[in-house]
């Protein structure tokens, strides 16, 4: 029988936390910087990584580490991918604008935040869907027109659409 005593709540939470990271960081960490080739993008999202794990209710009952830190990882990467997609299309409509009625920069900076939420909140919905919901609701195509551009049937893009809304009701009865 080992002589240290049984470690249970904040103290267990605690020793798994640090063997989790010490077992596997170093793994991740060369794996992130593999995949995104910067040692500091890599470095700062496996820092994330284990921010989320920490942030785990019961970190004790993870089986298989690896695969929990990979999934992680992976979302945190195509959250950034997508979130540097958004603001370069952003920055590429801007440049597109006449210098009268470039924003300023606190304007560009409410606005990147507010695309970023609008993201977020959407993120529930299929590429189609997203795309269905944006061009009834930002640009006021009609659903026919939809439908042909997506190559889906009208009641398809009636339903995203709806889905789009429900998304979006759901938030604001939540805040």
């Amino acid at each position: 029988m080992s002589s240290t005593p049984a470690l249970h709540g904040p103290a267990l939470r605690r020793h798994v936390l640090h063997c989790l990271f010490g077992d596997h960081h170093g793994w991740l960490l060369q794996r992130l910087h593999a995949r995104l080739g910067c040692q500091h993008d890599a470095a700062d999202m496996a820092a994330e990584t284990f921010m989320q794990v920490v942030a785990l209710p019961a970190p004790e009952g993870i089986r298989e580490p690896r695969a929990l830190l990979t999934t992680i990882a992976k979302r945190l990467m195509y959250d950034t991918w997508r979130r540097r997609d958004l603001e370069r299309a952003y920055l590429q409509a801007l440049a597109l604008q006449p210098e009268a009625v470039e924003p300023s920069a606190e304007e560009r900076a409410l606005t990147m935040e507010t695309l970023l939420a609008i993201d977020a909140l959407l993120d529930g919905l299929s590429p189609r869907a997203r795309t269905a919901f944006l061009c009834s609701q930002l640009d006021g195509m009609k659903y026919a027109d939809i439908a042909a551009m997506l190559g889906v049937s009208t009641i398809r893009v009636r339903q995203y659409v709806a889905k789009g809304l429900k998304l979006c009701c759901r938030e604001l009865l939540e805040s």
